[in-house]
């Protein structure tokens, strides 16, 4: 039998922490080229430190999360997080807070790691996915509402991150407290290099295009559509509530469409929302292109997550594809900050368009094998006991080239170790 499903709360929680960084970028960026006085390319440049930090903790701790232990893992990224974004946040000179930003990224990647690691591990990681992803939409879009009326400078939006890992401290208990090392796991080969090496290419090359224009975006709507900064802001608040409804929209159809779908004819919708987006000169386009984006990205991003978690039962293949992700993410901020100060923020949304439609045949055919083989498992963690149990499905084969063939008895598949 199937074990209960249960709802993840403490996984939530953490990947909230993780991921509420590359989610406030444009009101980071923003605040520190009017707060600090940088350039808008420097703002940028500070941006992908912070996501290159993360991604730099995703690859160090993809294989040992089970070897070091889950909760110490997570306590460490936390107080990381609290301590390098909280004194960024105070700091005023540039070194400082980009000393505090780095750290900070640590942190978050470190918890992001946790998460995913564990959340693969899940019955139902897409589930698990959904859930994250509806609560740093709904987080991100508070302080987007509010930070605008709070006042001007750099720190409001790196303390609303660490008063977040801050709050997520307590749901740690709850995670397990020392190494849980399995027979034979730590010499364990990646399993399906291929599809998982290619997953995680185009992971980086898609999560760049997205950043590009999400780090770019403030600028887009106050210079070039002439928008305040508050109408901005609400332009995003309602963008990510619109995520919140693509979310729960996915995570109510599950894996009925499949992989494939949602991946493929999602990333060519993005393509086109990004290039609406860039183009914008009035408010209209501007929400439009927005809103449309924010609501099929959080989509396409839990069903690759779910194909990345499915790839290795341990997560490995799910924080290697999160932290290609994360890299992707890094280089945003700068490359659209570069494409548009030498070719024009339209230009930058063409290109960034053309990569997306590029990126996702390769994606689609990932998602298409995984589809496809013929093995069904299930895997389920008892959390009581510690042990694993393993789902045996039973795949009835029906010959379909002769009308009166009769179908072959059922074949009992037992799970690889």
């Amino acid at each position: 039998m199937f074990a209960p499903r249960t709802t993840p709360w403490p996984l939530v929680a953490l990947f909230t922490a993780g991921y509420l960084a590359p989610y406030l970028l444009p009101t980071i960026v923003g605040r520190l080229d009017s707060g600090l006085a940088l350039s808008p390319t420097q703002a940028g440049a500070v941006g992908s430190a912070l996501l290159l930090s993360s991604a730099s903790a995703g690859f160090l701790l993809a294989a040992r999360v089970e070897r070091i232990g889950a909760r110490r893992l997570a306590r460490t990224g936390l107080i990381l997080a609290v301590l390098g974004y909280g004194a960024a946040a105070c700091a005023h000179p540039v070194p400082a807070v980009v000393l505090g930003v780095l750290v900070g990224g640590l942190g978050s990647g470190t918890a992001t790691a946790v998460a995913a690691t564990r959340i693969a591990a899940q019955p139902d990681p897409h589930r698990a996915t959904t859930l994250g992803l509806l609560c740093v939409s709904a987080l991100a879009g508070a302080v987007y509402l509010t930070v605008p009326h709070l006042g001007p400078g750099h720190g409001l939006p790196l303390a609303a991150i660490a008063l977040t890992a801050l709050a997520v401290w307590p749901s740690t208990a709850r995670l397990p407290a020392g190494a849980a090392s399995r027979p034979g796991w730590d010499s364990s080969r990646l399993p399906r290099r291929r599809p998982g090496l290619t997953l995680a290419a185009c992971m980086l090359c898609w999560s760049l295009a997205q950043n590009s224009l999400w780090g770019v975006s403030g600028r887009i709507g106050l210079t070039q559509a002439q928008l305040t900064e508050a109408t901005v802001g609400a332009v995003f608040a309602v963008a990510l509530g619109a995520g919140l409804l693509g979310v729960t929209g996915a995570g109510a159809l599950g894996p009925r469409l499949g992989r494939a779908l949602p991946i493929g004819a999602g990333t060519v919708l993005i393509a086109a929302c990004i290039a609406l987006s860039a183009s914008a000169t009035d408010l209209a386009t501007f929400a439009t292109g927005e809103i449309a984006w924010n609501t099929l990205y959080p989509i396409v991003l839990s069903y690759v997550i779910g194909l990345a978690a499915s790839l290795d039962a341990r997560g490995r293949w799910a924080v290697l594809v999160g932290s290609a992700s994360s890299l992707g993410t890094a280089a945003g901020p700068l490359t659209g900050s570069l494409l548009s100060a030498q070719a024009g923020f339209p230009v930058m949304g063409a290109v960034l368009a053309v990569g997306l439609l590029v990126v996702a045949v390769p994606m689609t055919a990932v998602a298409l094998g995984r589809g496809q083989e013929a093995s069904v498992v299930g895997v389920a963690q008892s959390v009581e006991s510690g042990e694993t149990v393993e789902v045996v499905v039973e795949v009835v084969e029906i010959p379909l080239d002769t009308a009166d063939a009769t179908p072959a008895a059922p074949e009992r598949l037992t799970p690889a170790t």
